[in-house]
């Protein structure tokens, strides 16, 4: 779902990857070849999310920048990074290569030096910053991706997942929706069939008594006639 919100409005490029179940809102920057993943939020309220290149933003993430009249917290996710599942980021800097880990929390005016990790259920606090390198997330990336291990392991992990995920959706296409039909309820042995089949049933013994009589009528006519000769 992409999303204005006034006079503003997303950009994304047409080479990324957006799922039909994530929502885009406001002044949003998306970079080539990123993917954002089904669920994830990514919105901007009162200043800019940027979000870079060859960047894979995963399933039910929340990205948000926030801003008003006195204090701005824009949003900016480098290149080459990944933001795993139900990562919640506001109003932060993530910079390039960086690694986010399922359940993280990143707040306001956190910052995270290029090719630097947060491991899984992390707490990022308000203005704490991250150095590189760490060790969140560069063995298990490593593994998961056949990768060699190295201080960009976490951007090369990014870029190969993020070209993997736009080629795999690249044949998606929306269904009709499934609708699941409730089956009649059982009937108690003995029980009256319900008023529909009643009815239905007394229109078809109506008919067949109407035949029987008509039948009937053609038979005595011919016994008449029989007689009168």
């Amino acid at each position: 779902m992409i999303l204005s919100s006034g006079t503003k409005r997303p950009k994304i490029h047409s080479s990324a990857y957006v799922a039909p179940t994530a929502t885009i809102s406001g002044e949003v920057t998306i970079g080539p070849e990123s993917a954002i993943l089904h669920g994830a939020v990514v919105t901007a309220e009162g200043a800019p999310v940027t979000i870079g290149a060859h960047t894979v933003v995963m399933e039910n993430a929340v990205l948000k920048a926030s801003g008003g009249s006195a204090l701005t917290h824009p949003l900016s996710i480098g290149d080459r990074c990944i933001v795993g599942p139900g990562a919640y980021v506001v109003g932060a800097t993530v910079g390039d290569g960086c690694f986010v880990a399922s359940g993280a929390k990143i707040f306001n005016g956190a910052k995270l030096e290029n090719g630097s990790g947060v491991a899984l259920g992390a707490i990022v606090e308000v203005d704490e910053r991250v150095a590189a390198p760490s060790d969140a997330g560069v063995k298990h990336l490593a593994k998961i991706f056949n990768l060699e291990s190295g201080e960009d392991v976490r951007a090369r992990a990014a870029e190969t997942y993020a070209k993997f995920l736009r080629k795999a959706h690249a044949q998606d296409a929306m269904l009709e929706e499934h609708r699941n039909v409730k089956p009649p309820p059982r009937r108690r042995s003995g029980e009256e069939p319900p008023p529909t089949q009643a009815t239905q049933v007394d229109k078809v013994v109506d008919v067949m008594m109407l035949e029987l009589e008509e039948m009937e009528h053609r038979r005595q006519e011919a016994i008449r006639r029989q007689k009168g000769r």
